[in-house]
């Protein structure tokens, strides 16, 4: 189905949402058409932000907005869908159109297995009626949904487009981009070299598969790495969790900018308890590059001066590969919470591979090498 269409049988004027991989045709089209525009389309920091911006938005407008997301953050809703939104509470009518990773007899990864089979259950429960789009369903069939919808969406209840893969399709192509030169990869390579023995707990996405074939061309094993293939946002909770009960141990986290915006309150509890052990990488694009490359507000905001505000002792920035080496050989001798915040393109390998490990496996392996520490 063209997205062109789904978009036109919904009639909505206001979107907002997380950017997800299964969803890309939705969200170039987003980008497309409306760009980043605060009264037509709003990318937020995570999915309970965006449910709650699109109350606001209908409280303001008395309008039905669209919310966007990957089924992994049907989590992040629960609470606003329960306790806001509900017919029983505010009776806040939103469509949720969610890309479905995980779907049941659909190969994919282990973090959206059981994600994927729980995926209408969970909406259901929320009391959100569902209709899934699949590659063969036809414009009349969704125009029939969203009658049936707008009944719902009348009374003050939520409704959810369920995305199967590859069901929504968009002609054109959009190039995400930015003016940094260092990429992510050769940037883990060297925080790798500094970090030596060190355990480090590295983030969703990109980042953990590039951390997996450094140490695959290396020769090296994976003991020393904990890869936090789901759960987007809290790899910095992580390694806080190792760190402060391994405090002879330097860990190091490698955060995104995407994963440390959805989760911002943890660098608040992390400069609070400011283990000394602690390194927090954040590699910033200011993209959601994993899902597509859509952008995100880290390139607007000042991550080292919300470091040291949440209490860290040590917060920089840099862009170079110079001004790298020197702060992570600093932050390897120094004895105090730290973060450094590296300016990154956006891009990687075509040829980029995943984890050939489990996660049982990655965890197994992880949890011995920490008894040796």
């Amino acid at each position: 189905m063209k997205v062109e269409k789904l978009l036109e049988i919904i009639g909505a004027d206001f979107y907002t949402g997380v950017p997800d991989s299964q969803l890309k045709p939705l969200c170039d089209y987003l980008m497309n058409t409306y760009g980043i525009d605060k009264n037509r389309h709003i990318i937020a920091a995570n999915e309970g932000n965006c449910t709650a911006l699109a109350a606001g938005y209908h409280l303001a407008t008395g309008k039905v907005p669209v919310v966007y997301m990957q089924n992994s953050g049907e989590g992040n809703i629960i609470n606003p869908v329960a306790s806001l939104l509900n017919d029983k509470v505010y009776a806040i009518p939103v469509i949720f159109i969610v890309g479905w990773r995980g779907e049941p007899g659909v190969h994919d990864e282990p973090q959206h297995i059981y994600q994927g089979e729980v995926t209408v259950k969970l909406l259901e429960l929320m009391d959100i009626k569902t209709f899934v789009i699949g590659k063969d369903t036809s414009d009349e069939e969704v125009k029939k949904a969203m009658e049936e919808f707008r009944a719902l969406l009348s009374k003050g209840k939520s409704v959810a487009f369920v995305i199967r893969k590859g069901a929504l399709t968009y002609d054109r192509k959009v190039e995400y981009k930015n003016d940094f030169s260092m990429k992510r990869e050769d940037i883990i390579r060297h925080i790798t070299t500094v970090s030596g023995d060190d355990p480090i707990v590295s983030t969703t996405g990109k980042a953990s598969r590039e951390l997996f074939e450094i140490r695959e061309g290396k020769g090296q094993d994976h003991k020393r790495d904990f890869l936090t293939v789901g759960s987007m946002g809290h790899s910095s909770s992580i390694a806080l969790g190792i760190a402060v009960n391994k405090p002879d141990t330097k860990v190091w986290c490698i955060d995104g900018d995407g994963a440390a915006l959805m989760h911002l309150g943890a660098m608040a509890v992390i400069g609070a308890n400011a283990p000394k052990n602690l390194v927090h990488i954040v590699i910033n694009n200011g993209a959601h590059e994993t899902v597509g490359g859509m952008p995100t507000v880290a390139s607007k905001i000042d991550i080292t001066a919300i470091a040291k505000a949440c209490g860290y002792p040590g917060a920089v920035c840099v862009d170079s590969f110079e001004e790298l080496d020197k702060e992570l050989l600093k932050a390897k001798e120094e004895k105090e919470l730290c973060l450094i915040e590296i300016k990154c393109s956006i891009g990687a390998r075509e040829d980029l591979g995943r984890p050939t490990t489990t996660a049982i496996e990655n965890k197994n392996s992880f949890m011995g090498y920490l008894k040796t520490l």
